[in-house]
């Protein structure tokens, strides 16, 4: 159990936001601590997806699905985002878990699948104890103001744009 938990937010155009939320997951399961990881709009099935769900007795992972990033929301990308938002927030509350994560929750907010409010008011109910990591682009102002620790992914050159796609392994 952590003595104090802060808010961190990845954020920016860059690649690596879930990458760092991973890492730190990966960190936390080392030092014994129980994690709770909600991930938005990626519906995708990925290999540190994978890895993820084979550490259940130290990790929760819950999906909302939904690919709004490409297309536009439906309702069902709504209901799937609502409830793995209030499953996170039930989740924080619940004293079982020292880190809550929730990753691309900004890109819900920017397809409006969760609105911003609600999100702040979900910082602001964080018992001392517990980390809450918040990924994705576009990181409101209100809560990067509220957030202890700001980290921002700038993209200065990325192999992507010379057509070659996502690789097992490296970036899914």
């Amino acid at each position: 159990m952590l003595k104090k938990g802060f808010i961190q937010v990845y954020t920016g155009c860059g690649k690596g936001k879930t990458t760092a939320a991973i890492g730190l997951t990966v960190r936390a399961v080392g030092a014994g601590l129980q994690v709770y990881f909600c991930q938005f709009l990626k519906g995708q099935t990925c290999s540190e997806i994978k890895y993820l769900q084979s550490q259940r007795h130290q990790i929760t992972f819950k999906k909302s699905g939904g690919t709004s990033f490409v297309k536009k929301a439906q309702p069902i990308d709504f209901n799937a985002a609502n409830e793995c938002f209030q499953a996170a927030k039930a989740a924080m509350l619940s004293g079982k878990y020292d880190v809550v994560i929730l990753d691309e929750i900004f890109a819900a907010a920017s397809t409006n699948l969760i609105d911003i409010k609600e999100i702040e008011i979900f910082v602001k109910l964080k018992p001392h104890n517990v980390e809450v990591i918040l990924t994705g682009r576009n990181a409101p102002k209100s809560i990067v103001k509220i957030a202890d620790l700001v980290t921002e992914m700038k993209e200065i050159k990325h192999y992507f744009k010379k057509g070659i796609r996502a690789r097992k392994g490296i970036e899914k």
